[in-house]
């Protein structure tokens, strides 16, 4: 899950269902906000969890949408796509990841968009994370 211009959250599921991907929903994103998504049925129960849902159809040649006439095509999943499609890139060269290794791939990638800062810069966020006891238990600081 992205917020356009914000976090992503990034969760390996067991499986691609319903009752698999609710909860990860409930515990993310506010009830009645506005979710974006492609016409894939796992996201046909929305609405009934209380939140706006507006789609795109792929199927059907569309990709972005403008609802209001201003101009601007709001109704996408472009930040989303964009996002995929930069952690393929970063993947890539690694050819290949052990399903066991994968959430530690993922959680790295989720950390370094949400600081927001790369290279060097980087360096001084993740210290400050593995240095806090909580994300490192093991760490005695």
């Amino acid at each position: 899950m992205i917020q356009r211009n914000g976090d992503v959250r990034i969760e390996m599921l067991e499986n691609v269902q319903q009752a698999t991907i609710r909860p990860l929903i409930e515990q993310t994103v506010k009830a009645g906000t506005l979710i974006y998504t492609d016409e894939y049925v796992i996201y046909s129960a929305l609405l009934e969890w209380g939140y706006e849902h507006k789609t795109v159809c792929h199927s059907a040649g569309e990709y972005a949408r403008d609802e209001d006439g201003d101009g601007f095509h709001e109704v996408h999943v472009n930040t989303m796509e964009g996002f995929w499609s930069l952690l393929r890139s970063w993947l890539r060269p690694h050819r290949g990841i052990s399903q066991e290794k994968l959430p530690i791939y993922l959680s790295f990638f989720e950390f370094v968009h949400n600081v927001r800062r790369r290279g060097r810069a980087l360096l001084g966020s993740l210290l400050e994370i593995l240095l806090q006891p909580e994300a490192c238990p093991q760490n005695p600081i």
